[in-house]
C-alpha cells in the first residue's frame, strides 16, 4: 500500500490524466497498470475508504496572480403554438464562459486533508461559448455552438458580438431546415437595432420570445454548460488553448447525445407537448 500511496500522492496529472481528480475509475485504472491487480469499482471505494481516503470537495490556490422563474405562461402558450402551427424548432439559445481558473470538483483524498488544486490566476484570457439546443417533437434533438478566445489583446473582443448572434440562429435555421421559434434572455447584445432588423426581415422563418429577466433554470442550455463545466472540473490548463480544447472536445461530444440534451429540458420542467 505505501507505493500506492506514494502514487495517489503524485496526483493524476502525473499518470496521464488531464485534470488533477482522482475518481474511483481513474484510481482502479492505475492499480491494474501498477500491480497488474483488477479491482472493481466497488473494491476500489473499499480499498481506498480503509486507508484513509474520502470524496471531498477541494480549495483552488493559485501559483500565478495578476494584481493588476418562472416562463409566463401565456409566453411559454405563444410560444408552442407558434412553433406547432408552422412546423418550427423551438431553440433555446444562451451564453457562459470559462477561464483559466477552472470549475471546481469532488475528487477523492485523504481523509482530513482538503485536496489543492494549483492553478493560473487572472490576466490569462478568457474563452466565451454561445450554444443552441433545438428541440422538435418527434425529432432528434440537436445542439449548436460558437466558441471564442479572448487572450487580453488590443482591439480584441472580449466576447460575441450581434454578427455572431445573427450567425448562429442562420446556421441552426440552414441545418434544421424549417422555422425557428428562438427562446433566449435579455441580454443587452440580444436587443440591439441590427437583431432587431434582421428579425423584423427573417420573420418567414425566425420568432423570438424573451426569457424573464433571470430565469436560467428555465432555459435547458444551462444544462449543457453545467456538464461541459463538470467535465473539466479541476483542470489545471497550461494554457488558455487547452480549456478551449477541452471545451470543444466535451461540446462536440454531446451533439452526439440527444438523449442528453432532451434531459436538459427535462430538468427545466418545461413541455414542449400541447
Amino acid at each position: 500500500m505505501t507505493r500506492l500511496e506514494r502514487e495517489l500522492e503524485h496526483g493524476p496529472l502525473t499518470h496521464g490524466w488531464a485534470d488533477q481528480r482522482w475518481t474511483l475509475a481513474r484510481v482502479k485504472t492505475m492499480i491494474g497498470r501498477l500491480f497488474h491487480v483488477s479491482y472493481t469499482v466497488e473494491g476500489t471505494w473499499r480499498l481506498l475508504r480503509r486507508y484513509g481516503w474520502s470524496w471531498q470537495q477541494p480549495t483552488r490556490r493559485a501559483i500565478e496572480r495578476d494584481d493588476g422563474t418562472v416562463v409566463e405562461a401565456g409566453g411559454v402558450a405563444a410560444g408552442k403554438s407558434t412553433a406547432a402551427a408552422n412546423g418550427a424548432w423551438v431553440v433555446f439559445e444562451d451564453e457562459a464562459g470559462q477561464s483559466m481558473t477552472p470549475p471546481l470538483a469532488r475528487p477523492w483524498g485523504r481523509r482530513g486533508s482538503t485536496p489543492v488544486v494549483r492553478v493560473r490566476g487572472r490576466g490569462s484570457g478568457r474563452v466565451s461559448m454561445a450554444g443552441m439546443t433545438c428541440y422538435k417533437p418527434g425529432e432528434r434533438s440537436h445542439m449548436f455552438y460558437a466558441i471564442r478566445e479572448y487572450r487580453g489583446r488590443k482591439d480584441e473582443p472580449k466576447g460575441f458580438g450581434w454578427k455572431d448572434y445573427r450567425d448562429l440562429v442562420i446556421r441552426a435555421h440552414t441545418q434544421l431546415g424549417c422555422p425557428i421559434v428562438l427562446v433566449w434572455d435579455n441580454l443587452r447584445m440580444h436587443l440591439v437595432a441590427p437583431l432587431r432588423e434582421f428579425f423584423g426581415a427573417n420573420a418567414s422563418w425566425l420568432t423570438v420570445f424573451q426569457l424573464p429577466t433571470y430565469a436560467p433554470d428555465l432555459n435547458p442550455q444551462e444544462g449543457i454548460w453545467s456538464l461541459v463545466k463538470r467535465d473539466i472540473g479541476n483542470l489545471a490548463a497550461a494554457d488558455l488553448g487547452q480549456v478551449t480544447r477541452a471545451v470543444k472536445r466535451k461540446l462536440k461530444m454531446l451533439q452526439y447525445r440527444p438523449e442528453v440534451i432532451d434531459g436538459c429540458l427535462v430538468g427545466t420542467g418545461l413541455s414542449l407537448s400541447m
